[in-house]
């Protein structure tokens, strides 16, 4: 599949970097001259990867002059792209592994070669989702799966008064690790050289190692025992397949790894400099943008294409410049600082668009800044946020223990090809498609809420906010709550003391996730909050879910190093292990005692949480209020216990001396927090911490796994399972045929996202999954978890359309549900498609706007299709899912501008019927006759050729298959 003549079209532009050096870059100023330099800096690294891999066949000489020519061709043309390398996280790089498995079966049974089965393009796979918070500071338990299994009360947990110090032998002295009873726990200073294993914390007396902490080692035991066919499965992926690198488990998170040691800015191939650029199975990859690397998440099919040599399509998008103004308050976070950029860009409307930040402000912002607010990018709907590399990139990658000589040869190389950005001395800046001007000043602490990461609330605004999302109706910020039961209260027995709980009372507080732990700045303040706390003899009730699962042990490294992780681990923020846990919903079950109270009063319980997504029901079915915060107001409201209170007239609760403590007498300032940063955020971490990467840890290593050609599937597993993508597939495709009385499986409203068709957290008991699994000699403990379990075909089709708060206009109430027209009964999604294709009966769904929206996951697609899934007819898509419905043989189908089904006055109970032109072409108008007579138009979605010749093959990897044989 490689383009051996790539480049060749364009060997006039290669020269030296220098005289002293035989490295070679393509000299795209030579190309363009001033139209090169009116491109914005992100265009013109697609323009270098087009110049560099044009052979005439995938990437045409055309798609070069129609980038050098952005200004009029934007929103115009369908460009490819062919990025450096991919990146896979563990639940949606499975499947990607999966099929690559798959395919060697189904291109040895065409009579091909299943060796020659590889991916072309460099392949990074971080396992990080597998992991699941079992034991905990408040919750040490036996349950391996949150939601399922029953909860064991243990002993020796918080309580509100007395806190247990563990203790620790360091330099033969016990010494305390929680909060001692005597003395004050000090801070670390200085420089500290631990030999890393399993990244352990540091004496804050001694500076020695101590033993990492017990939960992280539970933790990571039960992750290991629980998903081993999954693990053997991945290390017999990295065995045999070219290519590919496997960051083990107990690593950290896909992203921060992927900063902190795969990202390359620079790529140095065949002594060709060209610049460093990534696509993903995970939406949130554009967070390298940052970095000044240009990347983007398209979804486990598209990433398996370009895995395959296949470049990715797009359109040619407009780009909007980002002006960043004045600098932000001292009691601003980075987080605040997202959050308001975020709203800023939502608003001003860049779906589908490019953006690029320039101005006075950017200067101001670290590199770890720039990722955070890169990290969102999804949220606002762009496909990428960029940061041309300048010298603020250039001193934290000096910083990260990059080689010094490198750097030196980067900047040369970036500066000779107009992709450094100086403010010194810089000429006019990039013409963009439109500008948008933001003043830092403006930003204030804020949260994000209560079931949107767009939803922004200013923290002075809270209480009011979330009273006013009692009465408003229900929706995406209302709850509905009869005035007469907002004050309830409901009281509670825990570990022998009573607490009460009411509208807006914390259950779950996590600081989690790659958005916040990729910066230092934030996690700290949380740690220096937590101190100060506890200094002050302030608890978190003993019945929260607290827990601190840092996106790498870099983290917990400068955490400990500054002194702050035993606070936090006072308050309950015990490191839990390096994964995503409560972000994808896989939080420790809540106390029976706060289950029932929250039933039993109805309770708007809520979740707060520093990750990037709260999607209701995404923590817990019965949390129902979830906010974003930075770590350090989730250690507040943790604190506070309720969501319910106004920081600045409010206390946390009193001191010894019964005094009020307020928010603003612990709140860490801007100062400190850069000494702590200055101090134990050093270049030996970085170091160490590659070291253990490379290493990897014990049991990984000690992993067995086969090392043949072809899988060897074990038709017991209910991890790994042979799809049966492949199992109809012929030589040749056929013809398009008619998709005749099919009937409507769902009928979806707006903003349908990929959460809702394919949900990542546990599996519900009452589930088509849980019977699957039970029927298989599984207990409820051993569920696990849905994105856990994406290697198998048979729990995923289950498990499509089962999240509890999807909303089918046939039933008329949140539920997993739908009705079998034919038989007139209701039953779960999954057995009424069951049933449809025992009948033969074909399946379209209904949809409003922004279908698929969310998280790129190709389940979302792959599970309708086995559903027998034949069609969307939505008003409007996310491109991502869109893609992917094309990539699995689903005809993506949008309604005329201003109908939708409602003004059409289609019912959904109605049979469907349309067929498709053996000229079909992009954007061609259909006609749809329904049982009832009615007549009405759709578009067909697709938008180039690429796409139509996929679809015609009934998918992507059909496609592959018949190439590769």
């Amino acid at each position: 599949m490689d383009a051996p003549s790539a480049g060749r079209a364009f060997e006039d532009l290669i020269e030296a970097l220098n005289e002293s050096s035989d490295n070679k870059f393509f000299n795209l100023p030579k190309l363009g001259g001033t139209k090169y330099d009116a491109l914005p800096y992100s265009i013109r690294v697609l323009l270098e990867a087009t110049v560099r891999n044009c052979d005439g066949f995938l990437v045409k000489k055309e798609d070069v002059m129609n980038i050098l020519d952005w200004k009029n061709k934007q929103n115009n043309v369908e460009v490819p792209f062919l990025p450096a390398r991919v990146l896979l996280q563990d639940f949606t790089g499975i499947p990607a592994m999966v099929d690559f498995a798959a395919m060697r079966e189904a291109v040895k049974s065409l009579g091909g070669d299943p060796k020659n089965v590889h991916p072309a393009c460099p392949t990074d796979l971080t396992v990080d989702h597998s992991l699941q918070i079992d034991f905990s500071k408040c919750a040490i338990q036996n349950a391996p799966n949150p939601g399922g299994g029953d909860l064991q009360k243990t002993t020796g947990k918080l309580s509100p008064l007395k806190v247990q110090p563990r203790k620790v032998s360091c330099r033969g002295q016990t010494v305390c690790l929680g909060p001692c009873d005597t003395g004050e726990l000090g801070r670390n200073s200085g420089k500290f050289s631990a030999q890393i294993e399993n990244t352990p914390l540091l004496c804050p007396f001694h500076l020695q190692p101590v033993p990492e902490p017990e939960t992280v080692l539970k933790n990571q035991e039960v992750e290991f025992g629980r998903n081993r066919e999954r693990l053997q499965f991945f290390k017999w992926s990295s065995k045999v397949f070219k290519n590919v690198t496997l960051i083990p488990p107990g690593t950290g998170m896909a992203h921060q790894v992927n900063l902190e040691y795969l990202s390359r800015v620079v790529f140095e191939g065949e002594n060709v400099f060209f610049p460093d650029s990534v696509v993903g199975t995970d939406s949130h990859i554009t967070m390298v943008n940052g970095l000044g690397i240009l990347g983007w998440g398209v979804g486990g099919i598209e990433t398996e294409a370009v895995m395959l040599g296949l470049p990715v399509s797009l359109t040619l998008p407009e780009v909007v410049g980002c002006e960043l103004i004045g600098s932000s308050s001292s009691l601003a976070t980075s987080i605040d600082v997202v959050l308001g950029i975020t709203k800023h860009l939502r608003q001003a409307g860049v779906a589908g668009k490019f953006v690029e930040f320039f101005g006075s402000g950017v200067a101001q912002l670290s590199v770890t800044d720039r990722t955070t607010i890169a990290n969102m990018c999804p949220e606002y709907g762009a496909i990428l946020s960029f940061f041309p590399v300048d010298n603020v990139t250039l001193k934290h990658l000096e910083h990260t223990g990059f080689d010094k000589d490198k750097i030196a040869s980067m900047e040369t190389y970036l500066k000779a090809v107009k992709l450094f950005r100086s403010d010194q001395d810089s000429p006019a800046e990039p013409e963009y498609s439109q500008i948008i001007q933001i003043n830092l000043n403006s930003i204030i602490p804020s949260v994000s809420g209560p079931k949107r990461p767009q939803d922004r609330v200013a923290v002075s605004d809270m209480k009011s906010d979330f009273q006013a999302c009692l009465n408003e109706k229900v929706g995406f910020k209302g709850f509905q709550i009869a005035a007469e039961k907002q004050n309830d209260v409901v009281p509670i027995q825990y570990e022998g003391i009573e607490y009460e709980l009411s509208h807006g009372s914390v259950v779950i507080a996590a600081v989690i996730s790659c958005t916040n732990n990729c910066n230092p700045s934030v996690m700290l303040a949380a740690g220096l909050l937590a101190k100060k706390a506890v200094e002050a003899g302030l608890r978190v009730k003993p019945y929260i879910r607290t827990s601190l699962s840092p996106g790498s042990g870099m983290v917990t490294h400068y955490l400990s190093s500054s002194g702050v992780l035993p606070y936090l681990s006072k308050l309950g923020f015990e490191v839990v292990g390096y994964g995503c846990s409560t972000c994808v919903g896989n939080t420790a079950p809540l106390p029976e005692t706060v289950l029932n109270a929250i039933k039993e009063g109805d309770l708007v319980a809520c979740g707060v949480l520093s990750g990037n997504k709260n999607f209701e029901g995404r923590l817990c079915d019965c949390v129902r209020a979830n906010y974003l915060a930075s770590p350090p107001l989730v250690v507040a409201y943790a604190i506070a216990g309720t969501v319910n209170i106004d920081f600045q007239t409010e206390p946390l609760g009193t001191d010894s001396q019964g005094r009020n403590i307020y928010l603003h007498d612990i709140w860490p300032n801007r100062e400190e927090l850069h000494k702590v940063e200055e101090e134990h955020v050093i270049f030996s971490m970085f170091k160490e911490l590659k070291e253990k990467m490379e290493k990897g840890n014990k049991r990984w290593n000690s992993l067995d796994a086969p090392d043949s050609v072809l899988f060897p599937w074990d038709s017991k597993s209910t991890y790994i399972r042979c799809p049966s993508f492949f199992d109809k597939l012929a030589k040749e495709p056929v013809s398009l045929q008619p998709i005749e009385n099919a009937h409507v499986l769902l009928y979806l409203g707006d903003s349908v996202t990929t959460d809702h068709i394919s949900p990542a957290g546990s599996i519900a008991r009452s589930s088509a999954a849980a019977k699957y699994l039970t029927n298989r000699g599984l207990t409820p403990r051993e569920f696990n978890s849905y994105g856990a379990r994406r290697g198998n075909d048979a729990v995923m089709t289950r498990g499509t359309f089962a999240n509890i708060k999807l909303l089918n206009k046939f039933i008329g109430k949140p539920a997993p549900k739908t009705v079998h027209f034919p038989s007139g009964q209701t039953l779960d999604v999954f057995e009424a498609a069951e049933l449809y294709q025992r009948e033969g009966i074909p399946l379209i769904i209904l949809a409003g706007k922004k279908y698929g929206s969310g998280n790129s996951r190709d389940w979302a697609a792959k599970g309708p299709y086995l559903m027998g899934v034949k069609a969307v007819v939505a008003e409007s898509y996310e491109k991502i899912h869109k893609d992917h419905l094309i990539g699995i043989g689903i005809a993506p189908l949008q309604f005329l501008p201003g109908e939708n089904a409602s003004s059409l006055g289609l019912s959904g109970r109605e049979q469907f019927s349309f067929s498709f032109p053996e000229d079909l072409s992009p954007g061609i108008t259909l006609n749809v006759k329904t049982s009832t007579g009615k007549v009405f138009s759709v578009i067909a979605s697709f938008e180039n050729d690429v796409e139509i010749t996929l679809y015609k093959h009934g998918g992507l990897l059909n496609y592959v298959a018949r190439k590769f044989s």
